[in-house]
């Protein structure tokens, strides 16, 4: 008995196995953006979104209403304004859907824009207490406007069976043109968001810049109104090409004439990755000095 009690005692415990440790080191060249640890932290990248969604209609009279009144209120502005007093030609589509089908991705793209720009301002409380890749929360305001988006299309999908206007084949480049908006509203995002620490005046620009940039952009007008010798400026701006993309896609190509091409969608393509690579290393290289200048 003593000896087993003697054995016992002296038998080599087992200690408990070590939590897993994280070393934070700063980011080493221009090319290290980290996404390897966007992906660890792809779950709380995932309840950020959710997030975002419950907040934003959360004790609101209306709801996801508000979804759904916002496009639908500015197609009737545009339409009586723009379709009705001032005759702005559309082809052979009836003006509503025609300034619909170009609100919903720019809709998309002004309401992710501005999430994304004004993002780690309002997540400041976290960025000063845990440690986790800063780029998971612009990311999550351009995502969560998905939600919206799907919504909207619902209503676009109606206005559609109300003009009997059927899909075509084309449809299904939809996805690909949403993923540009995606990227495009994510990259100036980048760069507006990571300024906005350093500068407060970023989000007062915001809201100008979206305003703007709505009247820059084919919405309520056709790219053909402009003249031939200005439309390499609308090639500049990405989402030009998204705009007409949906145009084209879901109206026919009627409804963008002869200014949809495969070089403007290039040159979209090419200025939103422009846009996004060069905002993900700003974005990266002044991530080291959010916590202490927010």
């Amino acid at each position: 008995m003593d000896a087993a009690v003697d054995a016992a005692r002296h038998a080599p415990t087992e200690l408990p196995a070590a939590p897993p440790t994280v070393v934070i080191e700063p980011s080493r060249g221009w090319a290290h953006l980290g996404l390897r640890d966007v992906w660890r932290y792809r779950e709380l990248l995932f309840f950020l979104v959710w997030r975002d969604v419950k907040v934003r209609y959360k004790q609101t009279a209306l709801g996801v209403l508000w979804v759904l009144l916002q496009p639908l209120l500015s197609m009737i502005v545009f339409s009586v304004l723009f379709g009705g007093l001032l005759k702005v030609p559309s082809g052979e589509t009836p003006y509503p859907l025609f300034a619909f089908a170009a609100l919903l991705p720019w809709n998309y793209f002004a309401g992710s824009f501005t999430r994304a720009s004004n993002s780690l301002i309002a997540s400041s409380h976290r960025i000063t207490k845990v440690y986790f890749p800063r780029l998971i929360i612009p990311m999550s305001g351009v995502l969560s406007g998905l939600v919206d988006f799907a919504v909207a299309f619902a209503v676009l999908v109606g206005l559609l069976l109300f003009y009997r206007v059927p899909l075509t084949p084309a449809a299904a480049l939809l996805p690909a043109l949403i993923a540009l908006a995606m990227l495009t509203a994510l990259g100036f995002g980048l760069w507006l968001s990571a300024l906005n620490v350093r500068y407060r005046d970023v989000q007062y620009l915001v809201p100008y810049l979206v305003q703007i940039g709505m009247y820059l952009t084919p919405v309520v007008y056709g790219s053909n109104l402009i003249p031939e010798r200005f439309r390499w400026l609308l090639n500049l701006n990405p989402m030009t090409g998204v705009v007409e993309g949906f145009r084209w896609a879901l109206l026919g190509p009627e409804a963008v004439g002869d200014y949809l091409s495969l070089p403007l969608l290039a040159v979209s393509i090419a200025i939103a990755l422009a846009v996004l690579i060069s905002g993900a290393i700003f974005f990266r290289r002044t991530e080291r000095t959010f916590a202490d200048v927010i």
